[in-house]
């Protein structure tokens, strides 16, 4: 577990829709919580029979309000324990780590107008985002994509909140977010996606078709993208001669950690850059959505958190 981490108590749970729970959390020694900004998203740790289940949310509240955090998960059974044993096991009164808040999903404060499109738990970054937005006079617009209103977690606060700004598309109504909405938008227009990794792969795709620059694309990822079957392979540490077998089932970061080697990190998704070290030899299988194409081809430097050696040994300068 990091070791710079907060205690914080659970004051109270609520159904958001039948799927979804939000979380207040307050700090246990009774101050006020560190600031953030829109967008941010903090690291919780779970002390379960299992062992630590370390899971990243984002934050969904007011970003000037310090007196507590809160966060929403969606239940996935098909998930690796988190979502369930939030759902099932965590309860009023219960204590808990969570790291200070990071923001790998900052909004752009040279945008002109910002269009966020959120689908499913996709919503829970854009909370805060738009209370942010709003405060500030900002030009905004959410488009929000669920199978029904019923099934629509925050339907009933967006309404009352940003009536103007909100718009819905529910499937079982036939009705579809389509990225044609990025099309006709004023100039230092900024487009922003969260929700399952097809979907954003497809509106990022788009809006680079419909002529946004990269900086003006942002998208979040809460989970490693999906790049096909993972191999065994090795990794030789130049400084030390250390040679160390990554297996199929475990990240080239969880075996530094596990022989005692230091190294950085900060999402584990391959979203952020914060784990990226230089590799001297060996061909590397590219797996994140941080490097640029060129840095990919040169192959020269990767990040430990998600990318692997597509075959042999890769030589890195730890």
């Amino acid at each position: 577990m990091a070791t710079n981490t907060i205690e914080v108590v659970v004051e109270s749970i609520k159904h958001e829709s039948p799927f979804v729970k939000s979380f207040r959390l307050v700090a246990a020694n009774g101050s006020s919580l560190p600031r953030f900004s829109g967008g941010s998203h903090i690291t919780t740790f779970l002390q379960t029979e299992q062992g630590i289940i370390e899971r990243h949310y984002s934050l969904t509240t007011d970003p000037d309000l310090s007196n507590y955090y809160q966060i929403a998960i969606r239940r996935n059974n098909q998930s690796k324990g988190g979502s369930v044993y939030w759902h099932d096991h965590i309860k009023t009164g219960d204590k808990l780590q969570i790291s200070y808040p990071k923001n790998h999903f900052p909004q752009s404060f040279k945008a002109q107008h910002h269009v966020l499109f959120a689908a499913g738990i996709g919503i829970t970054p854009f909370l805060a985002m738009i209370a942010d937005l709003k405060k500030k006079g900002k030009s905004f617009e959410l488009h929000y994509a669920s199978p029904s209103k019923e099934l629509c977690a925050f339907h009933d606060f967006l309404t009352s909140n940003y009536p103007n700004e909100t718009y819905f598309y529910f499937s079982k109504e036939k009705r579809k977010m389509t990225t044609d909405l990025m099309k006709n938008q004023p100039i230092g227009t900024h487009v922003y996606f969260c929700g399952s990794e097809a979907m954003m792969r497809e509106f990022a795709k788009d809006a680079k078709t419909f002529g946004y620059s990269k900086k003006s694309i942002h998208f979040e990822l809460f989970t490693p993208p999906d790049f096909g079957p993972e191999h065994s392979f090795q990794v030789k540490l130049s400084k030390s001669n250390q040679l160390l077998t990554v297996s199929e089932d475990e990240k080239l970061l969880e075996t530094l950690f596990k022989h005692n080697i230091q190294a950085p990190y900060s999402c584990k998704i391959g979203g952020c850059g914060s784990c990226q070290i230089d590799v001297l030899k060996g061909e590397i299988d590219h797996r994140d959505y941080f490097l640029s194409e060129t840095e990919k081809k040169e192959g020269n430097v990767m990040l430990t958190c998600v990318s692997r050696a597509k075959s042999g040994c890769l030589v890195l300068d730890l």
